[in-house]
């Protein structure tokens, strides 16, 4: 794929597409500072992205360019990321240290690759990055490759609907490592004996990357997320059915059920314990994903929990899975995490859903 799921240098632009909402942001590094320029969100009507495809292209396209007006960004060439998920493959696999780069490139793309996709190989884009040597159990030097595939028929609508919005992807990466990127210095607080989970709460879905030494070990995805939760909570208050996440931001968990302050706290309300079920049951599938990580051989115990996206915003979330789990849990913000200058006010509820766009806004500057 001419693009590359690595990509190259943009103008500080990054776009990010999601079934709710599209995210601009531009950065630019003034010395040893980030400076973010525009930022604007729009959100995304039913019917344009679902399920991790762009399903209008051409609706797509307008929304991107209404997102572009708002912020006055003159793009001809942004970064954008796809959202993990069944068409999308990450892996760290070993190959042999001797051999030279158009060797290895011919055996992780045309060999290897094919044993890792869930679909067939010609129908995905796949690029790889080079990691460490390492010695594996035989005492023969390896070298780790990161390994990245998308299902081709997802990173095309991708690259249409941003062609017909006048513009060329120069960037298109997946959505777990702009996060990353955002909050690298974050992670550079753990040990390389120190596995930290990163929970991404978006708005179909929720993606659990587990990381070490900032590099991306295993990922999965999970069908719950916003929408999900809010539908569980307008139900069980007669509400219409909304994709906005409005009413979500406004609840607190009850961290413990005996909690009932004020009453609209308390898991007696109707609307807390339709949330509390969905919250408790995305706790679960974290849960399980911890525990599959961990039992796989040589892996490194979590230490923490990192809490990113729209979701992360529900008022006390980080306490309740920090004792579901019995994992020390807390949320990323990502303007402070990178000492962002911003000519903007970008609201506290806002930040943990900005880590995936200014990673890619990152990429250049």
């Amino acid at each position: 794929m001419s693009k590359g799921l690595f990509g190259k240098k943009t103008k500080g632009v990054g776009i990010e597409l999601a079934p709710d909402r599209i995210n601009v942001a531009q950065v630019r590094k003034q010395g040893q500072r980030y400076k973010l320029t525009s930022y604007a969100t729009i959100p995304v009507p039913e019917g344009i992205f679902q399920e991790g495809q762009i399903i209008d292209t051409s609706g797509m396209a307008e929304l991107i360019q209404s997102a572009l007006g708002e912020t006055k960004i003159k793009a001809k060439q942004v970064a954008t990321a796809v959202l993990g998920g069944r068409d999308t493959v990450t892996r760290i696999i070993p190959v042999p240290a001797e051999l030279d780069d158009v060797e290895l490139r011919e055996m992780v793309l045309n060999q290897e690759a094919g044993l890792y996709l869930p679909f067939p190989r010609e129908e995905a884009d796949v690029d790889y990055q080079k990691l460490g040597l390492f010695v594996d159990e035989d005492g023969i030097e390896k070298v780790q490759v990161l390994l990245v595939a998308t299902r081709k028929e997802v990173t095309d609508s991708y690259i249409r609907a941003f062609e017909q919005a006048g513009m060329s992807l120069d960037v298109l990466e997946i959505s777990s490592f702009s996060l990353i990127r955002t909050i690298r210095d974050q992670l550079r607080q753990f040990s390389p004996q120190e596995a930290v989970a990163i929970v991404d709460i978006e708005f179909e879905s929720t993606e659990i990357s587990i990381a070490v030494d900032g590099v991306p070990q295993f990922s999965r995805t999970v069908p719950i997320g916003t929408y999900q939760i809010q539908s569980a909570l307008s139900r069980a208050m007669n509400l219409p059915p909304s994709r906005s996440i409005d009413l979500l931001q406004g609840m607190t968990v009850p961290v413990n059920p005996i909690d009932s302050v004020g009453g609209r706290t308390g898991a007696a309300n109707p609307g807390t314990a339709a949330m509390l079920r969905v919250l408790g049951e995305l706790a679960d599938e974290l849960r399980r994903s911890i525990d599959f990580y961990t039992n796989q051989g040589e892996n490194q115990e979590v230490a923490q929990l990192l809490l990113a996206g729209p979701g992360a915003t529900i008022g006390q979330l980080d306490d309740f899975l920090t004792q579901r789990l019995s994992l020390p849990c807390s949320l990323v913000d990502p303007v402070t995490a990178l000492g962002l200058e911003s000519t903007q006010d970008i609201p506290p509820a806002v930040r943990p859903s900005l880590g995936v766009v200014l990673g890619l806004g990152l990429r250049e500057a």
